[in-house]
């Protein structure tokens, strides 16, 4: 891959379709929405009292904190993050007015056959033989020309918010990744790629705009289904409506109900990669409900697109030796085109296999 790479160019992996009507519209659940354990192995699997760590980042042992809540979950959320509440209200509100558009309104900013930003339904879609109850904007660069489609008269005011959101998401998911790699004794001297700064201003990322609809069946229906983020990490704002879960392999799945004001954050497969598979990445998806919408705003950050991500020096030793090869993000994309869920387990056991054989 060369510099000119985009992250247009790493999201580009499987093609995707768009929603076509209005799922509020619907009064009975269709076949084709209607989901079961054949779908999804993990579509009934048990849910779990257990709570999601929550961490004040003001808190003198933070990065402890953090360290452990990515050993632990893989996620958690967080308060006294930085990002103004008034931003949050704005971004909810632009989410709230996009989605609340007629249909052939937000069609005018559809995602092209090849194209990665603008209107459209969840990019994992592609994996299942059933649809999820939900509909998306991708936001990568400018959002200009799109948001002029959408709001003629109003779009500058729009942009304006995505582009102060994305100032404040990039500074926090900077300080989150080093809370949470100098828990394991990782600083900025091991990782050049960091800037000189220390700063990431490097790092590429996504906005991705989700809106889940009332739903007539909801137990039958799924939102968004079970998936890993291709990311260093996600940094996910939601409404107060429920909604999001996580799963660990011994409580089942977890719900994360909002709080306001706090964000929830989890480990993507390239931090999963980076620390030699001391952060899982975690599964997540989104359940839907018949009395409320849902809306949530993930900020998907990762590294410059051409860079080499592997397992840093600093985590491997004799006794841990390298998991996974070195890759690019566009490369790891590529495998999870084909292998989804199961891709860090096909890399991982390729990679061991060739050193056997080797």
């Amino acid at each position: 891959m060369n510099s000119s790479t985009t992250l247009s160019d790493v999201f580009r992996s499987h093609p995707i379709r768009i929603p076509l009507s209005n799922l509020a519209d619907f009064r009975h659940l269709p076949d084709s929405y209607t989901w079961t354990p054949e779908d999804d192995l993990l579509f009934s699997a048990s849910d779990s009292d257990e709570s999601l760590p929550f961490i004040d980042l003001a808190d003198p042992h933070v990065a402890a904190r953090v360290g452990h809540a990515c050993t632990a979950w893989g996620a958690f959320r967080i308060t006294n993050h930085g990002v103004p509440s008034r931003l949050l209200d704005d971004i909810e509100f632009l989410t709230g007015s996009l989605f609340r558009l007629p249909v052939h309104r937000k069609l005018k900013a559809a995602r092209s056959e090849n194209g990665i930003s603008g209107y459209g339904v969840a990019r994992i879609a592609s994996f299942f033989n059933k649809q999820m109850w939900s509909e998306g904007f991708t936001v990568i660069g400018s959002p200009l020309d799109d948001f002029h489609k959408l709001w003629p008269m109003h779009h500058l005011k729009y942009c304006e918010i995505i582009t102060e959101y994305e100032e404040h998401m990039q500074k926090l998911a900077a300080r989150l990744m080093w809370l949470a790699l100098g828990s394991l004794g990782v600083d900025e001297k091991d990782i050049n790629w960091a800037g000189l700064s220390s700063d990431f201003q490097g790092a590429q990322a996504a906005i991705q705009l989700n809106h889940y609809p009332i739903c007539p069946e909801p137990d039958r229906a799924m939102g968004l289904a079970a998936h890993t983020d291709s990311t260093l990490m996600t940094i996910l704002y939601q409404n107060n409506t429920i909604g999001l879960q996580v799963f660990r392999d011994d409580v089942g799945w977890v719900t994360v109900p909002p709080v306001p004001g706090s964000l929830v954050v989890n480990v993507g497969d390239l931090l999963h990669i980076l620390t030699n598979g001391i952060f899982p990445s975690v599964l997540h998806r989104a359940r839907v409900n018949h009395v409320r919408s849902r809306f949530s705003i993930a900020y998907l950050w990762g590294p410059p697109s051409d860079l080499m991500i592997s397992p840093l020096p600093k985590l491997v030793n004799p006794l841990h030796s390298p998991l996974y090869p070195s890759l690019t993000w566009k490369q790891y994309l590529a495998t999870k085109a084909t292998h989804f869920n199961q891709s860090l387990s096909f890399i991982r056991n390729y990679h061991l296999s060739s050193d056997q054989i080797s």
